[in-house]
């Protein structure tokens, strides 16, 4: 009996440690499409000067390619769960992939910002539609649990944020409507991919009100996190959106800086979080990485207009501190409240949205008023309004912290 036992428990936790990696078809589809559409957020990055200068446009006005792109992105997250619930995951999906297929090539064809910036507003609601969607689908189908699909999705986020850079910097460098074209062509070859490999996802037995992702931040730990994040993203988007024009480079040297901020992001999201996580637990390492992000930006408005290797340095810096928080705040907000996660997602998602739809032309319109290191300075400020709040709601976390 006693020999007997450690020969059945031994082969059981070999499928665990291999799950991440032996996941069905339809869980790499799904991530995959997940980078392609998360390639879009900084895509427009390494161009941005280049829009500006062909376009005749101002930076506060092409900043509103990224204003627009995440505002429609946050309210059309309290519409992703009311559509979902009735027509099901993989046709949310695919609706979501062929409007960003529409819109990415309408924006390749603009004239001008402001209808670039419209064309932008409707790939932000392609964008919801798939990214709200794609981590519930993950959940779903993954093997290994919800914490290994978190990995993946995030997984999925920091590549998609990356390569985006450097796939606009290649692309944007030859032509500064290139990038628009090639990002539809990869979300149609997602959507392709989508439509054999996913399974059908029939429609939830209950529907989803549209005001559940509302009443969903009527619980204290959800209203913190999406609250906490909103100031978050605002120095995340400062970092993304605004750093172009102070890099003073070309769609090729912007890009490189950003792959590497990228690819920061996604090494630390993915591979030291869960570390630091179990180390010291959840709120104490997002107060300590959200009080480092305040400190790199600081030291961005300090060599704003001093040193340009020394912004290098600090961005690529920012991108380790802003991988973990990813994944910190996305777990929180999957496991702090009793909501089903499609809802408390699309809850957490319109708040924290918010922050990235306001910092691009805010950023923008504080340096064309005052000065770059203003710009920093406020962002440097959100954060840490980001970090009291965590610390003033620190009770209603412990749950899911310790979850």
């Amino acid at each position: 009996m006693t020999t007997h036992v450690p020969t059945q428990a031994q082969p059981a936790p070999v499928p665990e440690e291999q799950s991440f990696f032996r996941q069905p078809e339809a869980v790499w589809a799904t991530a995959l499409a997940a980078v392609f559409a998360f390639m879009g957020i900084g895509l427009v990055d390494p161009i941005l000067p280049a829009i500006a200068e062909n376009l005749d446009a101002s930076p506060s006005q092409v900043s509103l390619l990224f204003t627009s792109y995440f505002l429609v992105t946050a309210v059309a997250m309290l519409l992703t769960g009311f559509i979902s619930s009735r027509i099901g995951g993989k046709r949310t999906l695919l609706l979501g992939l062929g409007l960003i297929v529409v819109f990415a090539s309408l924006s390749g064809l603009s004239g001008d910002v402001a209808t670039l910036v419209g064309f932008r507003a409707g790939w932000g609601l392609g964008n919801a539609l798939f990214v709200a969607t794609a981590l519930a689908v993950i959940v779903g189908v993954a093997s290994g649990g919800t914490a290994t699909a978190i990995i993946l999705y995030e997984a999925a986020l920091g590549l998609g944020i990356s390569l985006g850079p450097l796939l606009g910097a290649l692309l944007g460098g030859w032509q500064w409507r290139a990038p628009f074209f090639g990002t539809a062509a990869l979300m149609a070859a997602a959507f392709v991919a989508l439509t054999v490999l996913l399974p059908a996802t029939p429609a939830p037995a209950v529907r989803t009100s549209l005001r559940a992702p509302l009443v969903a931040l009527g619980h204290k730990g959800l209203r913190t996190t999406a609250s906490s994040a909103l100031f978050y993203n605002y120095g995340f988007f400062t970092i993304l959106a605004f750093t172009p024009f102070v890099l003073g480079m070309d769609a090729y040297g912007i890009g490189a800086v950003f792959f590497g901020w990228g690819l920061m992001v996604a090494v630390f999201s993915v591979f030291v979080a869960p570390v630091l996580q179990r180390l010291l637990g959840t709120t104490r390492v997002l107060l300590l990485t959200l009080g480092g992000l305040a400190l790199v930006l600081a030291g961005l408005a300090v060599a704003a207009e001093r040193s340009v290797t020394a912004v290098v340095v600090l961005v690529v810096v920012s991108g380790a501190l802003l991988g973990i928080d990813n994944t910190l705040y996305t777990e929180l907000a999957m496991g702090v409240s009793d909501a089903p996660r499609p809802v408390a997602s699309a809850g957490y998602n319109f708040v924290r949205w918010m922050g990235g739809a306001l910092a691009p032309f805010a950023a923008t319109t504080l340096a064309e008023i005052y000065d770059p290191r203003t710009t920093y300075a406020v962002a440097a400020v959100m954060v840490l309004v980001a970090g009291a709040v965590v610390f003033a709601g620190r009770a209603s976390l412990t749950h899911a912290a310790e979850a």
